[in-house]
């Protein structure tokens, strides 16, 4: 199994830090990884994007050209990288941020209300974790208590209030793949 992806939106979405947990619960679970951070001049609202491979054999190459999976919190992210999904691939779009559908037919789109559902839980910069909820509902790259455990690497030590949070961001993500799956019509989810 490889699985190639490219996480992309605006800086302070926590995009960045979406490809570092995915990274971390990758070599938690004995798997090899890649991950490629890239960001714009400006950080917070520049454009922020990074690939993440993660497989269980040796990866050839960290360089992610057709993705498996994209997640595009914003317009421009869909705009720019829609074009280089592979054919079947997985398209996690943040609807509340992007208000037109998907172009492409070879491959599976995921409308998801991120900061929507993160405005329920009362913090809106858990759109990401939501985000990363939903993907791994739709392809289990890694498992949510992987996820989970990363946190605790990733955030600062005096973030990890937001533990709890996060996992129920992570489930509200899930959910939403599920509701989607359920009432989904016409080849398209979400």
């Amino acid at each position: 199994m490889v699985r190639q992806l490219l996480l992309a939106g605006f800086g302070g979405q926590g995009i960045l830090a979406m490809g570092q947990l995915l990274a971390y619960a990758g070599m938690l679970e004995g798997k090899e990884v890649a991950w490629i951070p890239s960001y714009g001049a400006e950080m917070r609202g520049g454009t922020a994007n990074c690939s993440v491979t993660i497989s269980s054999a040796p990866i050839s190459s960290p360089l992610v050209n057709e993705p498996d999976i994209i997640v595009a919190m914003n317009l421009p992210s869909l705009d720019k990288f829609e074009p280089v999904i592979k054919a079947g691939g997985l398209l996690f779009v943040n609807s509340n941020l992007v208000a037109r559908p998907v172009r492409r037919r070879d491959i599976k789109p995921f409308y998801i209300p991120a900061n929507e559902l993160a405005g329920r839980l009362g913090e809106s910069r858990a759109a990401n974790i939501i985000m990363l909820g939903a993907l791994l509902e739709a392809d289990p790259l890694v498992r949510p208590v992987s996820i989970m455990e990363s946190m605790k690497k990733v955030l600062s030590v005096n973030k990890h209030h937001l533990l709890p949070l996060n996992e129920k961001a992570l489930k509200l993500g899930a959910e939403a793949v599920q509701q989607a799956l359920k009432t989904a019509g016409a080849g398209q989810v979400g």
